[in-house]
């Protein structure tokens, strides 16, 4: 490697770590709005939200590892990774706020957003649905014959689901081209993870769940990106080859409540505090988890590694909200769709 194409490989590296904080930093100014809307503009959001945040490096360091042509399927957390591919923030927004020029026409709302040109399946309300469907996209990846990779993204609930196990079976078994990244978030809905799964509760990583099914299974600190990114890439770098799939058990802590709810003016927020207070009564565990915030800990990494500065990060933030305010503005001024057109979309 000659002198020049050291400096490139840095330069490289710096584009891509600051731009890796720049996706985080949307991801989470773009959740912050829709948590505000229902205090905002109450009504707007007729259906239930689910925030991820807490899970942006996971999800940005995740998707730094796949190319164009790879796919990607997620929980109803589902924000954070159209975000990240490059999906239009307003069309999102308008999406989750009903309104027909939305990425669905506003029919999906904030649990069913898909992209498709961007690689991006769609999501689902139900429980683990991206785990098998994940796996379908895999095997049809696998016959196309292309190099393609899925990445299919669940939280640490949805593993005890039959599905998942059905999945990992058949994917070791083929040798499926697919990556499932669990997002291990220490709760499912209002209950820890160690009271709900067994080896939780053994005290075992929950990536142990992979000897089952003689693949790897890896447990990572998923607020570092730059940790997750390598994680990811080496098991897409298997998954390509045609070794067959990897379990990716990524550790972030959810900062919001398990969801907003279905909340007309005057009724209040479902679950307005999070579980680790409500339920538990454990302030010091939350406020430690609030220490811990992925967002700013990177940032601090970048500037103390002399990759940002402070105004180029206050920058970055102040583009994010920008966008996101003309993402709100957007929406609240894009038309209902008309109530005849859904009859548009019945594939009988």
């Amino acid at each position: 490697m000659t002198a020049t194409d050291q400096v490139s490989e840095a330069a490289l590296d710096l584009s891509r770590q600051v731009e890796m904080y720049r996706h985080m930093v949307r991801i989470r100014e773009f959740e912050e709005r829709v948590k505000r809307t229902f205090a905002e503009h109450p009504g707007v959001i007729r259906g239930h939200t689910h925030l991820a945040d807490g899970a942006e490096a996971s999800i940005v360091g995740s998707l730094t590892a796949i190319r164009p042509g790879d796919q990607v399927m997620a929980t109803y957390r589902c924000h954070g990774y159209p975000i990240a591919l490059g999906t239009d923030t307003s069309a999102m927004m308008a999406e989750i706020y009903g309104r027909a020029t939305g990425l669905c026409k506003g029919y999906g709302g904030s649990m069913h957003l898909v992209d498709l040109d961007r690689g991006f399946l769609g999501t689902s309300g139900i429980v683990g649905q991206s785990i098998p469907q994940g796996t379908g996209a895999a095997y049809a990846a696998q016959l196309r014959g292309r190099g393609e990779v899925v990445l299919t993204f669940f939280g640490d609930g949805a593993s005890k689901q039959g599905a998942f196990h059905e999945s990992l079976n058949l994917a070791a078994l083929w040798k499926l081209p697919v990556v499932y990244v669990m997002e291990n978030n220490s709760f499912s809905v209002e209950v820890r993870t160690e009271e709900e799964d067994a080896n939780a509760a053994a005290g075992e990583p929950l990536a142990t769940k992979a000897k089952a099914y003689s693949i790897p299974g890896v447990t990572i600190d998923g607020s570092d990106p730059l940790v997750v990114h390598e994680a990811v890439a080496t098991a897409v770098a298997r998954a390509r080859s045609g070794a067959g799939p990897t379990l990716i058990e990524s550790k972030v802590y959810r900062l919001s409540a398990h969801g907003n709810s279905i909340a007309p003016p005057g009724v209040p927020l479902h679950f307005p505090e999070h579980e680790a207070i409500a339920r538990y009564g454990d302030v010091a565990e939350y406020e430690a988890a609030k220490r811990g915030d992925p967002v700013p800990k990177f940032r601090a990494h970048l500037v103390e590694q002399g990759l940002l500065s402070v105004a180029e990060g206050d920058a970055i933030l102040d583009d994010a909200r920008a966008e996101m305010q003309r993402a709100v503005d957007f929406a609240l001024n894009s038309p209902f769709p008309e109530p005849s057109a859904a009859l548009s979309y019945g594939y009988a």
